[in-house]
């Protein structure tokens, strides 16, 4: 397949070079049959291309019946509006189908048609238009459809025995179709809850995701963009997780889907982290061991990106990975990957010089690479990981003594580490703590701290230049509202005392409920009255009432639920994510390169 896929594009090469257009006459007469020139054509491209006349013969009529019918598709689109679509099926002999249809119909008809006339079940396939997923309520032309658009058709089942479907097959594939829609779903929510979790939360308790550089040191990143980077991260690992277990059909979305959130992302932040560019070769290894290539239009663009961002990560001679880690062994990994698939671009699109070049490119790195098992086996009789072995022999070119001084600073690197951000959460547990002891809530002080970098004295001014932060309460289950709560005489006389109105004072009293403390600081900060957000409205309900009506808490617009059951789904949601995110920070460049071998050998033959 790949052979004949480099000789139509280098026969189609030669019918540009030699501005031939094989639909037109004279090779092709009024009733579009092949014209008496063509076979000219055959022998001069058999000789130039040294290819068996023959096959040669074949090869440039399939060229000229397609260029036909792409002629009478486009003609009939001006004229009817009926859209030619390429239709991609999985793993079948006749890859490539076409389709007829206008383009006002709704994704999920498009689906079953295309299910109907191929004998797939509905249920068990994901379509893929553009690098985005079908979106089956809406219209093809509402979703950028265009004429001849390719269109990639993923089978999530695993097995191809279509002789064999009975009734409890079709119910077992309907329940997998579900728990794969449904665990995509909690992927989503998961991510999402985690993302609007704040670090200052106690991680013992209430898990959040951070980011951190290549040394395992977080990085300050702003809110929005965080948002976004840890969605597009979230998606990405799940889609490793998938990959690493060969289900490269369901793997493709969530790795589609890191792709779009990445491009919420600023250029600024994509220039500085490795991550984008990785997903760029993820992306397209998955469409190549999917074998649908020819559905992703920007595989060349994607690797370029790719190559692009690394060296802006890596430095152009990898100087700032040396800097940073000492060396750049392990991440040779993915410029082994980076050559072959775009050695494998070249060859498929006929350029037989390119593709040598960067296939044996990869080919030496393949070499350079090979981990000797003997010497992993080594490495673990000394307390070390199978993955940190081959990380470390790859950093230290096979040096096992070396390997294993560095897999041990590495792991005193990264316990001093964790001892810091222990420390920090518990500088940060105790500001809250004595923040708390003011009268103020956890949830304000776990704000003020947060927006204030940790300055105790700042965060004390935040709270009180914040009012809605006043109105945090941790006891929820008070029922006793401000308008029904009973001042007494002595705190009002203990304000009066300070300098206060009766009105401020009863007030500030009712609105703290009792608390003097909080009252009286109020009071003096705002010049001895409280601010409109706090006041209370003449029919008599709280503030916080009319706060809590305007607006959601962050913590509920974080996703938390009063009812139990919604509490146990969002927390097996959140624990899902967190089972595929793997606990070595360099896990995707721990590659076995068991893959890559087979194929380095398959595309050398070719070219050889």
């Amino acid at each position: 397949m790949a052979q004949k896929k480099y000789l139509i594009a280098k026969l189609t090469s030669c019918l540009r070079e030699d501005k031939i257009q094989l639909w037109k006459p004279p090779y092709t007469n009024e009733k579009k049959e092949a014209g008496k020139e063509m076979k000219e054509l055959v022998q001069k491209y058999s000789s130039k291309l040294n290819i068996n006349e023959n096959d040669t013969e074949n090869m440039l009529e399939e060229i000229r019946c397609k260029a036909i019918e792409r002629g009478t598709g486009n003609e009939n689109f001006k004229v009817t509006g009926i859209a030619r679509l390429d239709i991609y099926l999985p793993r079948r002999k006749s890859r490539k189908i076409p389709l007829e249809t206008n383009l006002f119909i709704t994704g999920k008809e498009l689906r079953s048609q295309i299910a109907q006339e191929h004998a797939l079940k509905e249920n068990a396939i994901k379509i893929i238009i553009n690098k985005k997923q079908l979106d089956l309520g809406k219209t093809l032309e509402d979703q950028g459809v265009t004429h001849n658009a390719k269109v990639m058709v993923l089978q999530l089942e695993q097995s191809d025995e279509e002789t064999r479907r009975k009734v409890q097959e079709e119910e077992l594939q309907c329940k997998k179709e579900k728990e794969i829609n449904d665990k995509m779903q909690r992927t989503k929510k998961g991510l999402e809850i985690l993302a609007e979790r704040e670090e200052y939360l106690d991680p013992d308790s209430v898990p959040y995701l951070d980011i951190a550089n290549q040394t395992g040191r977080s990085i300050e990143i702003p809110p929005q963009a965080k948002k976004a980077l840890v969605l597009a991260m979230g998606y990405h690992e799940k889609g490793r997780a998938l990959m690493k277990k060969k289900e490269y059909e369901i793997a493709l979305p969530y790795l589609l889907d890191a792709d779009k959130h990445f491009c919420e992302c600023s250029t600024e932040l994509l220039n500085t982290v490795d991550n984008y560019a990785v997903l760029q070769l993820d992306i397209v290894w998955c469409y190549f061991r999917l074998e649908q290539l020819d559905c992703l239009d920007d595989a060349e663009k994607k690797l370029s990106t790719a190559h692009r961002c690394f060296q802006r990560c890596y430095g152009e001679n990898h100087e700032r990975l040396i800097d940073i880690k000492g060396s750049y062994g392990r991440e040779k990994v993915l410029f082994l990957r980076l050559y072959l698939l775009q050695g494998i671009g070249h060859y498929h699109s006929g350029r037989e010089k390119e593709a040598a070049e960067y296939i044996q490119k990869a080919s030496r790195l393949y070499e350079e690479l090979s981990i000797d098992p003997d010497k992993v086996y080594r490495l673990s009789l000394l307390g070390f990981s199978e993955q940190e072995a081959r990380l470390a022999l790859r950093a230290c070119h096979g040096n096992v003594e070396h390997a294993a001084n560095l897999i041990t600073n590495r792991r005193e690197e990264k316990a001093q580490i964790r001892r810091e951000e222990r420390a920090k959460r518990r500088q940060r547990l105790e500001d809250i703590n004595t923040l708390k002891s003011m009268g103020y809530s956890e949830r304000a002080a776990q704000v003020a701290l947060h927006n204030t970098q940790g300055d105790l004295d700042q965060a004390f001014k935040f709270i009180l230049d914040n009012p809605e932060l006043l109105l945090e309460d941790d006891d929820d289950d008070d029922p006793v509202t401000v308008d029904q709560f009973q001042v007494s005489q002595e705190s009002i006389d203990q304000l009066m005392y300070m300098g206060f109105s009766r009105e401020s004072a009863e007030q500030a009293l009712k609105v703290f409920k009792g608390n003097i403390h909080l009252a009286s600081q109020t009071l003096a900060h705002y010049g001895g009255v409280l601010p409109a957000s706090l006041q209370l409205s003449p029919e008599g309900s709280s503030p916080s009432e009319e706060s809590a009506s305007s607006k959601d808490s962050p913590t509920e617009s974080a996703g938390s639920s009063s009812s139990p059951t919604d509490e146990d789904m969002e927390t097996d949601a959140v624990n899902e994510i967190l089972e595929d995110i793997p606990e070595h920070e360099e896990d995707y460049l721990d590659l076995t390169l068991e893959e890559e071998e087979q194929i380095i050998h398959e595309y050398l033959s070719y070219i050889q």
